[in-house]
């Protein structure tokens, strides 16, 4: 996982509540072995439909998804994540996440900037109103800012997440931090207990 500390940049707005994981990425994107090329299946069936805002040059290159009320409903799966980052956004703002989704964001480097449903409303107006709207998402002051409609507002994300997001920790890195420890328990091990090797 790459470090994130600051993101900048335009933002999407998506106008709907309720955007559940296979409205993100659609369950026949699903069969892919790889890890990549899910940008292309983002909102795929919505995308058929011209008017749909992803299909609006206006907001080409935004790095920032907002979206409305409980964003990432239904199953669990971290294609949803995956299929935002590789499309190019980095942030998403929402009144409010699925818990599963949430966590699949922090695990996978998209912050989740859950923010009071006013901020949201007041963001998505603004967007829609001016796609080239500049937004800042800052992960070590957990601050939502945008300075020209003169909006600032504060977003949750407790001290672990935080620090997984600035030094760009997954959960293999976490586990690597007590290497030592770990050798150190293995060593001392019973001989009679099952062992990796």
């Amino acid at each position: 996982m790459r470090a994130v500390s600051v993101v900048t940049g335009t933002a999407v707005p998506l106008d709907r509540s309720d955007v559940d994981t296979d409205q993100i990425i659609p369950s026949d994107w699903l069969k892919r072995v790889e890890r990549t090329g899910f940008g292309r299946g983002l909102f795929s069936q919505w995308r058929d439909d011209r008017g749909f805002v992803l299909n609006d040059e206006r907001y080409a290159g935004a790095s920032i998804l907002v979206a409305g009320v409980n964003f990432g409903t239904g199953s669990s799966r971290e294609h949803a994540v995956w299929a935002i980052q590789q499309y190019g956004f980095e942030a998403v703002v929402s009144p409010r996440f699925a818990d599963i989704f949430r966590n699949n964001c922090t695990k996978n480097g998209l912050v989740p900037v859950q923010v009071d449903p006013e901020v949201g409303a007041r963001l998505m107006a603004a967007v829609q109103a001016d796609p080239g709207l500049e937004i800042t998402v800052d992960v070590t002051r957990l601050r939502l800012e945008a300075p020209a409609i003169g909006l600032e507002a504060d977003f949750p994300l407790d001290a672990g997440t935080r620090t997984r997001f600035l030094e760009g920790l997954d959960d293999i890195d976490l586990t690597l931090r007590h290497a030592n420890a770990i050798t150190s328990y293995e060593q001392t091990r019973q001989t009679w207990l099952p062992s990796a090797t």
